[in-house]
């Protein structure tokens, strides 16, 4: 219970640097912690944090600056996102099923 507890605390601080009374929890799921966020000129609507990520980065050296860094994100991402995600999904390629337009040289067997 104690692992709950730092990334839990962990995220608050995270989210701290939003104004007091705009994210509050709303879902402790296993894998994640969501905030949910109410506040005037802001799109943002939810934070989500992967509590994986959060453990890995309490035990990181350079924690303090990667917070930093995650903070200055999600004030970036309040006016123009509706959902922030730590950490980002990441995108997979997507692969056309049209075939390219022109073709590629062959080799020449003799």
């Amino acid at each position: 219970m104690v692992q709950y507890y730092d990334e839990t605390r962990l995220a608050e601080e995270i989210v701290s640097i939003l104004p007091t009374g705009v994210a509050r929890e709303f879902s402790s799921e296993r894998n994640t912690i969501r905030y949910a966020v109410r506040g005037e000129g802001m799109k943002l609507r939810t934070i989500v944090l992967n509590r994986s990520s959060l453990r890995r980065l309490m035990a990181d050296p350079a924690r303090e600056v990667k917070i930093e860094y995650l903070q200055r994100e999600i004030l970036a991402a309040a006016p123009g996102r509706s959902e922030y995600r730590y950490p980002r999904p990441h995108l997979q390629p997507i692969l056309s099923t049209r075939p390219f337009p022109f073709t590629l040289p062959q080799a020449s067997v003799m």
